[in-house]
Protein backbone atom coordinates (compact mmCIF):
# COMPACT_ATOMS: atom_id res chain seq x y z
CA UNK A 1 0.00 0.00 0.00
CA UNK A 2 1.47 3.08 -0.92
CA UNK A 3 0.41 5.61 1.50
CA UNK A 4 0.67 8.73 -1.12
CA UNK A 5 -2.24 6.88 -3.25
CA UNK A 6 -4.16 5.94 -0.07
CA UNK A 7 -4.30 10.03 0.33
CA UNK A 8 -5.16 10.70 -3.46
CA UNK A 9 -7.87 8.00 -3.61
CA UNK A 10 -9.70 9.53 -0.47
CA UNK A 11 -9.50 12.83 -1.73
CA UNK A 12 -11.08 12.06 -4.98
CA UNK A 13 -13.98 10.49 -3.12
CA UNK A 14 -14.26 13.62 -0.95
CA UNK A 15 -14.77 15.51 -4.04
CA UNK A 16 -17.14 13.03 -5.58
CA UNK A 17 -19.45 13.17 -2.74
CA UNK A 18 -18.99 17.06 -2.27
CA UNK A 19 -17.45 16.99 0.29
CA UNK A 20 -14.18 18.46 2.15
CA UNK A 21 -11.16 16.33 3.25
CA UNK A 22 -11.09 18.37 6.55
CA UNK A 23 -15.26 17.69 7.23
CA UNK A 24 -14.77 14.02 7.08
CA UNK A 25 -11.61 13.51 9.23
CA UNK A 26 -13.98 16.09 11.71
CA UNK A 27 -16.72 13.54 11.25
CA UNK A 28 -14.22 10.48 11.79
CA UNK A 29 -12.99 11.47 14.67
CA UNK A 30 -9.41 11.55 13.34
CA UNK A 31 -6.38 14.34 13.03
CA UNK A 32 -7.29 16.97 10.53
CA UNK A 33 -2.87 16.30 9.41
CA UNK A 34 -3.37 12.22 8.99
CA UNK A 35 -3.88 13.41 5.27
CA UNK A 36 -0.89 15.61 5.04
CA UNK A 37 0.78 12.58 7.07
CA UNK A 38 0.12 10.46 4.62
CA UNK A 39 1.35 12.77 1.46
CA UNK A 40 4.31 14.37 3.00
CA UNK A 41 6.15 12.19 5.50
CA UNK A 42 4.78 8.53 4.03
CA UNK A 43 3.10 7.73 7.16
CA UNK A 44 1.02 4.92 7.37
CA UNK A 45 -2.53 5.28 8.43
CA UNK A 46 -4.02 2.99 11.39
CA UNK A 47 -6.28 0.30 9.90
CA UNK A 48 -8.99 1.17 11.99
CA UNK A 49 -9.00 4.36 10.50
CA UNK A 50 -8.55 3.72 7.16
CA UNK A 51 -12.46 1.50 7.91
CA UNK A 52 -13.95 4.55 9.89
CA UNK A 53 -13.38 6.61 6.07
CA UNK A 54 -14.22 3.75 4.03
CA UNK A 55 -17.38 3.64 6.26
CA UNK A 56 -17.88 7.22 6.18
CA UNK A 57 -17.37 7.56 2.58
CA UNK A 58 -19.30 4.34 1.89
CA UNK A 59 -16.62 2.85 -0.34
CA UNK A 60 -14.58 -0.16 0.31
CA UNK A 61 -11.11 -0.38 1.89
CA UNK A 62 -10.07 -2.14 -1.20
CA UNK A 63 -10.74 0.73 -3.02
CA UNK A 64 -9.03 3.13 -0.34
CA UNK A 65 -5.69 1.19 -0.81
CA UNK A 66 -5.62 0.62 -4.66
CA UNK A 67 -6.51 -3.33 -4.76
CA UNK A 68 -9.56 -2.46 -6.80
CA UNK A 69 -11.13 0.40 -9.02
CA UNK A 70 -14.46 -0.35 -7.80
CA UNK A 71 -15.62 2.17 -5.05
CA UNK A 72 -18.65 -0.33 -4.18
CA UNK A 73 -16.73 -3.61 -4.22
CA UNK A 74 -18.14 -4.31 -0.35
CA UNK A 75 -21.82 -4.46 -1.50
CA UNK A 76 -21.28 -7.67 -3.74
Amino acid sequence: MKNTQVAKNIKMKCQEKNISVAYMLRECGLSATMIYEMEKRDKSPRLDNILKISDFLDCSVDYLTGRTDNPDSHKL
